[in-house]
């Protein structure tokens, strides 16, 4: 029995000499755990893409990069939920003076930063005082993507289409000989699910808002009067009334739908922007495609395309010393060397505003350049402006009633309206 109980001890001693053994690893493995990146992005259009160069670049450095993707629509909850965890994002982004309100407090100041000074403009900070706490990194255009051949094909050339007018016109005859022509509308259905239904309530809904702060040579404003609504209305009618499908379908209508439908040529026209160059390339020709602006009904003859950001990065302060270095470095990287800007120009089909940029392979790039050149003027960003998510998805719903006939527009005037005034004054309370 002495002989067994000894033999037991000795196990005893031995398991838990092992245990500790593996405690003592198990920290270490943690202390010598190198720097490494977590970006959270905002574009799901671009994921794989930026998955891609995250492995380039931890093959090239050895620091690892974890990219994770909010669905779209889905970047301010996913932001909230994962800055909460251990694991917090070093690299993440918000779209403007509203979205670094949510979070200055996390913000690194970029403004002694390598990618800082490669930036071509000051224009492209996000500042706060002197405090630098976002870089735009992206700089894109949208409108309307007309499928050429198919306008060839119902007699009309894009030259023909210069005002609201006669993009109407051209509308309403494609519309009324769909059949004939072998398509399904003239525009691609209008959704509103949350995949797709930010091209309405948050890019058509700049327009307004552009037309009515040039009025006032503005730049923001804590009330909107909405003097450009009936305009929208317009342009919003005729997207849901010359479409592929029923307007009270468009609640359930996603972006792949919309997507979808203009690949498989099933319409002639489709509201949206130069990101959308690297998914539409592998199915058409460049000669084929065309961004016209979103002609509103009243600077016509002098507008361009819609051109700006929202997209602003920003380092997240709390994490560590070598986490803040290992993304300030990533960032940089993805700017200045071949695989980095070549990936985000010719992969992504980005413009980005530093000055090491490649020359973008991407043909609405180029046709915003010629809009530009032609004198004609690019309609900027303000819905960076715009005073919440919450105001966006009111007018969304406002949006989605109207159009399968449970709500009125004077509803959708109210939700844009009297709901800017009390969300920008909960915004300033903040």
């Amino acid at each position: 029995m002495k002989k067994k109980q000894v033999m037991s001890l000795l196990l005893t001693g031995a398991m838990a000499a092992t245990m500790f053994a593996g405690c003592g690893t198990k920290k270490e493995s943690a202390k010598s755990k190198g720097p490494s990146v977590y970006y959270l992005n905002f574009k799901p259009e671009a994921d794989k893409e930026w998955k891609k160069l995250a492995k380039e670049y931890e093959k090239e450095t050895g620091v690892p990069v974890t990219v994770k993707t909010a669905a779209s629509g889905e970047y301010e909850t996913t932001l909230k939920s994962e800055m909460a965890k251990s694991e917090a994002p070093t690299l993440f982004q918000v779209n403007g003076p509203v979205g670094l309100n949510s979070w200055k407090d996390y913000c690194y100041d970029l403004k002694d930063s390598e990618i800082h000074k490669h930036l071509t403009s000051d224009s492209f900070e996000l500042k706060e005082g002197n405090k630098v706490s976002g870089i735009a990194y992206v700089i894109e255009s949208y409108g309307i993507i007309v499928n050429k051949t198919l306008l060839a094909k119902a007699g009309y050339k894009v030259e023909d289409i210069n005002s609201f007018d006669s993009l109407k016109k051209i509308a309403d005859d494609i519309q009324s000989r769909k059949d004939e022509l072998g398509v399904k509308g003239a525009f691609t259905s209008a959704g509103m699910d949350g995949s797709s239904d930010w091209r309405f309530k948050t890019h058509l809904a700049n327009l307004p808002i552009y037309y009515e702060y040039k009025d006032d040579n503005k730049t923001d404003a804590k009330k909107i009067k909405g003097k450009y609504l009936d305009n929208y209305k317009k342009v919003f009618d005729l997207y849901i009334t010359d479409s592929t499908c029923d307007p009270a379908d468009l609640s359930t209508k996603t972006g792949d739908d919309s997507e979808g439908e203009f690949l498989k040529n099933e319409a002639v026209f489709y509201q949206n922007g130069s990101w959308e160059y690297s998914n539409l390339s592998k199915k058409f020709n460049d000669d084929e495609l065309q961004m016209i602006p979103i002609y509103f009904g009243v600077d016509d003859e002098n507008e361009g395309l819609a051109t700006g950001t929202e997209n602003y990065w920003c380092v997240n302060k709390n994490s560590s010393k070598e986490d803040i270095k290992a993304t300030l470095d990533f960032m940089n990287w993805c700017v200045t060397s071949d695989k980095g800007t070549k990936a985000m120009s010719e992969k992504m089909g980005f413009t980005i505003p530093f000055d090491t940029a490649e020359e973008s392979p991407n043909v609405f790039v180029k046709q915003d350049a010629q809009y530009t050149e032609s004198g004609k003027t690019p309609v900027s960003w303000n819905f960076t402006t715009m005073p919440s998510e919450e105001w966006k998805n009111t007018l969304g719903s406002a949006l989605t009633a109207y159009a399968a006939k449970t709500g009125k527009w004077d509803e959708v005037k109210e939700a844009f309206v009297d709901n800017w005034a009390t969300e920008k004054k909960l915004a300033s309370a903040k």
